[in-house]
């Protein structure tokens, strides 16, 4: 069976489940562990000021952007942000366990989990509130809760076209709680969270920053506000703030790697990397033998690292991807090929091509990623993910 969610661009970096997935379906997977003396020092987000700083000189840009995956990547549970229906019987995941099921319920001002387990009068439950919603939506969900300052993946996420679903890790037919979320998952689900490790999940529920902020990519903007608020008639010349549009073509495909790149094991603590140093430093990050199959979920920059169109070119994933806005439309996405592949040429002719037609299905196809996998009605399902390896395909999985 095959799920065909629409598509959402590479903004939507990392449906919102791969890093807590990985490629296991093990519910004892250990996740990256972080040595206490390596603990990021939280003192160090003084200078950052959140997206209100922006909206006074950037109003246009913010509001586009809050609408964006990136910025809805990680968000606090509220009636709007939690995707699922918590109507009466839409609001029971079924087992293969016949004794288990689980509920979700909105109720007193808050959002919970609850399995099911045994047969009237012998019957137990476990409840826990949703804590963090991870996932814009486009595709899924999952959901955190806090055991005081430890963070978990609740057993129960949500995907678009099917609705609640086991979460990727966990084991079908087990009541099961204890799935820890590491900092890597975290550090591209979120702007800032301030680790207290050890345990590897621990964190301050007051030292966070959800979601991708803009100074998540354009670094800390204290001294930028402070510099273009003056009351100086003088525009200063200096930003002091970053510009990826200005970063060399190795630093901006850095930027994007830091999500988009796999999961890689942590150097330093998470949240160290500042956008235009290399990143390499901070992140080893899995580097495939050239003939091994990359997923097309989690790894967009190694796909378009193999593409012909990057290697002959100096394209960067911004050549194509506006982040500060949602993109949906693959026809305007098929216009930046016509930069390059000129309608006038012989190629368009021979093939039976349209010039301004959808390049992106045939050229970059949806295919089922091995990365998210999770049990609906006795099925696994493997949901489809757009790949970013531009080439020829023999057959596409999907013309959408």
């Amino acid at each position: 069976m095959s799920v065909k969610p629409k598509l959402i661009a590479l903004v939507a970096l990392l449906a919102a489940m791969e890093a807590l997935g990985q490629t296991s379906t093990s519910q004892n997977q250990t996740p990256i562990q972080v040595a206490p003396s390596e603990r990021a020092n939280p003192n160090l987000r003084e200078n950052y000021l959140g997206d209100d700083a922006c909206v006074a000189c950037h109003r246009d840009k913010v509001e586009t952007y809050h609408r964006s995956a990136h910025y809805l990547t990680s968000r606090l549970p509220a009636k709007d942000s939690i995707l699922g229906n918590f109507s009466p019987d839409e609001n029971i995941l079924k087992t293969s366990n016949p004794d288990l099921f689980f509920r979700m319920e909105a109720k007193d001002g808050g959002f919970f989990q609850t399995a099911v387990q045994g047969v009237p009068p012998y019957v137990t439950t476990r409840t826990e509130p949703f804590g963090l919603v991870v996932g814009s939506g486009g595709k899924g969900q999952t959901f955190l809760f806090w055991k005081g300052d430890l963070l978990f993946q609740l057993p129960v996420s949500y995907w678009k076209d099917v609705g609640w679903v086991n979460s990727p890790g966990y084991r079908d037919g087990v009541a099961y709680f204890d799935r820890p979320v590491n900092s890597r998952c975290l550090e591209c689900h979120g702007t800032y969270f301030d680790s207290l490790a050890p345990p590897i999940n621990r964190y301050s529920q007051t030292g966070l920053t959800v979601g991708i902020t803009c100074e998540k990519c354009h670094g800390p903007g204290r001294a930028h506000v402070q510099r273009f608020g003056s009351k100086s008639a003088v525009i200063p010349s200096d930003p002091a703030v970053l510009n990826p549009a200005r970063f060399s073509r190795e630093r901006q495909m850095d930027l994007c790697a830091w999500c988009h790149a796999g999961h890689g094991t942590a150097l330093v603590p998470a949240f160290s990397y500042v956008p235009g140093k290399q990143l390499d430093k901070y992140i080893d990050l899995p580097q495939p033998d050239s003939n091994a199959p990359i997923d097309v979920h989690g790894d967009q920059v190694g796909l378009l690292k193999k593409s012909r169109c990057f290697q002959a070119s100096a394209m960067t994933c911004l050549t194509c991807h506006d982040v500060h806005t949602s993109q949906h439309d693959l026809q305007a996405f098929s216009q930046h090929c016509l930069n390059c592949h000129k309608p006038e040429t012989d190629m368009f002719p021979k093939q039976n091509h349209q010039a301004a037609s959808n390049c992106i299905a045939c050229h970059m196809p949806l295919q089922e990623t091995n990365l998210i996998v999770f049990d609906w009605k006795g099925n696994k399902v493997r949901p489809q993910i757009r790949s970013h390896w531009i080439k020829t395909y023999l057959e596409t999985t999907s013309a959408k």
